[in-house]
Order: structure tokens, then sequence, then C-alpha cells
């Protein structure tokens, strides 16, 4: 088990070397912070904008940038913003909770419910039930994020006036946009429940354990569902690192003060420091829950750590 740990850390940490390139190089390929540092500000020189872009450190080659932010993300010192000066990691530390707190509760959200449908959708193969639980499943899918979320908006904020229209103001604030992600993320995993329960109930020992006059309830959720853990740990831990890298539309639309709004405002401020920490760290955030899930894979099925 330590060698297939180890072996995931060692990719983890590969995978983390290559975003990073990459973010530092294409960042710096969106234009001169300079001039957007100077833009309404008068009449401005070229020697203007030499001695501001040496004051913020991007005259340098690139490459010395690259391995400058290395050696600071070790330490966690992303440096200063370019627009008010403020510490980066105090901007991160203020929107990574806010961000993380919401895409948790829109996985409890899918979790909740698509595991109890997709299970009664399987039991109920081809049935009134299974037919109606594929159909609201469907239409999920179908529903773009960011019109499900106007649509909320309208409804319970403008028409009923029950739910804050956007920020975070309290535990009301996190309703709208939780339940947005988290309606999109249940379509597709009651799909997924529902085949993986359906090659699972097939099985010889779920024939046993009904035989042996067991309840319904106590095959389901405690024979069947555990066997076909393994596809649901592997997808939904993916899934919620996707969730943070995705969370950017909902977070514009609810104004939410999470990594995505401050990410999206830096990209057009050209404010690298900010963009360029804000990525690495939902990055880092999703490797590392890839990871865990490799792990927690492994742990489950002893077949994947001996491969």
């Amino acid at each position: 088990m330590a060698g297939f740990i180890v072996k995931r850390l060692l990719q983890a940490i590969f995978a983390t070397l290559v975003v990073t390139l990459l973010v530092s190089y294409a960042i710096r390929m969106t234009g001169d912070p300079a001039l957007m540092l100077t833009q309404g500000a008068g009449s401005i020189t070229e020697a203007d904008l030499v001695r501001i872009r040496e004051a913020l450190g991007v005259n340098q080659p690139f490459f010395v940038q690259y391995f400058g932010f290395l050696r600071d993300m070790v330490t966690f010192d992303f440096g200063r913003s370019f627009l008010g000066g403020t510490s980066v990691a105090v901007l991160i530390g203020g929107a990574l909770p806010s961000t993380l707190v919401l895409a948790f509760w829109s996985m409890l959200i899918s979790i909740a419910f698509s595991i109890p449908l997709g299970i009664t959708a399987a039991v109920h193969k081809n049935k009134a039930l299974d037919q109606v639980i594929r159909v609201i499943s469907l239409v999920g899918l179908s529903f773009p994020n960011f019109w499900l979320a106007i649509m909320l908006v309208l409804v319970f904020s403008i028409t009923w006036n029950i739910l804050p229209p956007s920020g975070m103001s309290g535990w009301l604030s996190y309703i709208m946009p939780a339940v947005t992600m988290g309606v999109i993320l249940m379509a597709v995993n009651v799909r997924l429940v529902r085949t993986t329960m359906l090659e699972t109930l097939s099985s010889q020992y779920i024939m046993v354990a009904r035989a042996k006059g067991l309840s319904e309830t106590k095959v389901l959720y405690k024979h069947a569902l555990r066997n076909c853990a393994i596809p649901l740990i592997t997808y939904m831990g993916l899934q919620f690192g996707g969730l943070l890298g995705g969370i950017v539309v909902i977070e514009r639309v609810f104004n939410w003060p999470g990594m995505g709004t401050l990410a999206f405002d830096a990209v057009g401020a050209r404010d690298y420091p900010v963009l360029q920490a804000s990525i690495m760290v939902l990055s880092l955030l999703i490797i590392i829950v890839n990871l865990l899930v490799d792990i927690i894979y492994g742990l489950v099925d002893p077949r994947i750590r001996t491969e």
C-alpha cells in the first residue's frame, strides 16, 4: 500500500508542476499589467511603463518569474495584488472558505437525493417510478447551471422575496447557489447509482441475502450499496474536484465572494499574482481530491493497489 501511495504522490507533484508552468505562461499572454494600471492616468511615457514593470517584477524573463513563484509558493507567499497592494494570501484566505463550504453543501445535496432516487429507480426497473426518475434526471442534465440560477433568483428572491438574491449574508444565502449546483450534479449521479445498482442487484449474493430473509432495506443499503461503492466514490470524488474548478459561473450569478469571483476579477485587471495564486490553489485542491480518491480506491479494492 505504501508503494501505491508514493506513486500517486509523485504523479500529483508532477501534475502540479505542469499546471503551474502552463498557468504561469498563459496568464502572461493576457496583457500588460502596467498598461492596465495606467489606464485613465493621463500622459504616460514608455519610461514610466518600464519603471512600473520593474516595480511589479514583470520585466524579468519568464523562467526567472516562474521559479521565483515556485520558491515562494512553498512558503505560501503569493506576493501582493497589483491593484491594492493587499497580500494575495489574505485575499485567498478570505475567499477559499466560501468556495469550499458552497461546494460541500452542493455535493451533500446531490448525494442525499441521488442515492435514494437511483436505488429506487433500479429496484423499479422499467416501471412507472423508474421512468419518472429517469425523466427528472434527464431534465436536470438539460438545465444550464446559469439559467437555473437565474430562475431561482426570479422566483425565490424577486417574486416571493424569501431568499437573498446575492452575496453571503447568512445561512439562507447558501440555499440557492448550493441547490443550483446540487441539482445539476444530482441529475448525473442518479443515473450512475441506477446503473451500478442494476449490475449489483443481479448478483448471486444479493439473491442469497434475500433468500435468507433479510429485509429489503438491509439488502439494498448494507449489501448492494456497499459493493457498488467503488465507482460511486471514484466519480463523486472527481466530481467534487471538478466542482471547485467550475464554480465560477455560479459565483458570478450570485455575487458570491469566493475563489471564482476573485479569479474572474483578476483576469479583467491583469492582476497576475491574484490570478496565478487563485488558479494554483484551485488546481492543488483538485489534485489533492483526486489523490485522496485514488488512495481510497486502493484501500477499498486491493486489486487496484496490486496493479
